[in-house]
């Protein structure tokens, strides 16, 4: 829907144009929904264009809040956020402590770079910061699986890559957000609809459309986002490319346009 500084106006063309279904905007955004949709307000996305929101920063607050999970039931309460400040709302209203330092905490909050301390286009400036973490043993909640995302035309890290690189080591991480066929659930649940007739639409293979085929979702991969650099708006190898990853979208489109 947006690039992190402007919309996209075809797709908010899009959803104009579709007034009258039910659409639910699934993201990966590390934070909580009601700060997602003010986001989405600054950029001109109005309410009315959509009929809810989930983000994996809510379903993140819901799992903390809750425990149900045996793997957040065993979390203690004191937490090292590593991410950035306008994240923290996901940790607000649980009882949680927030430490200064990886060595003080039970578990660490992954929401991914924080672009005003550090270069969100390279993993090696947030090494030293992972490995502190890993030293502690601190299991790790990652509320973004995104590799990464395009912000004004740059592509830039989100948690998912820190999350690999920490899973890579050793560390224990628990992921929260698109594809895990949890948050589809809940979407699922949002929406009320059979799943039959539900289409998701997204730009992310790994992410969007990984999600949409665990839960036997229809898809639409969205070719000119994050992998446009990579097919540059080839069908025919992106359906290689899915292929190789055992996914079919049921459609392809360049860009979301009516």
């Amino acid at each position: 829907m947006h690039d992190g500084v402007a919309p996209y106006m075809d797709a908010v063309h899009c959803l104009r144009q579709l007034a009258g279904r039910r659409i639910l905007l699934l993201s990966n955004a590390p934070r909580r929904a009601a700060s997602a949709q003010a986001m989405l307000r600054r950029l001109g996305i109005a309410d009315d264009l959509y009929s809810a929101i989930l983000t994996s920063g809510e379903a993140t607050w819901l799992a903390l809040r809750d425990r149900a999970d045996p793997w957040f039931a065993r979390l203690g309460t004191r937490v090292y956020h590593l991410g950035p400040q306008r994240d923290r709302n996901v940790l607000e209203g649980l009882g949680l402590t927030r430490v200064a330092r990886p060595c003080e905490a039970e578990f660490v909050l992954n929401t991914g770079p924080d672009d005003d301390t550090t270069d969100p286009r390279d993993l090696a400036s947030f090494i030293p910061e992972l490995e502190n973490c890993l030293r502690s043993q601190l299991p790790m909640i990652c509320a973004n699986p995104d590799l990464v995302v395009i912000r004004a035309g740059v592509r830039l890290l989100c948690a998912g890559a820190l999350a690999a690189f920490y899973k890579e080591r050793g560390g224990d991480v628990f992921s929260l957000g698109k594809p895990d066929p949890a948050i589809y659930q809940m979407a699922l649940d949002c929406l009320a609809v059979v799943p039959g007739r539900i289409l998701a639409i997204g730009d992310s293979l790994h992410t969007d459309i990984a999600g949409a085929a665990a839960i036997g979702l229809d898809s639409v991969w969205v070719l000119g986002g994050i992998h446009r650099e990579e097919i540059g708006g080839n069908s025919e190898y992106a359906k290689a490319i899915a292929m190789k990853y055992q996914l079919r979208p049921t459609f392809l489109l360049d860009r979301l346009v009516w």
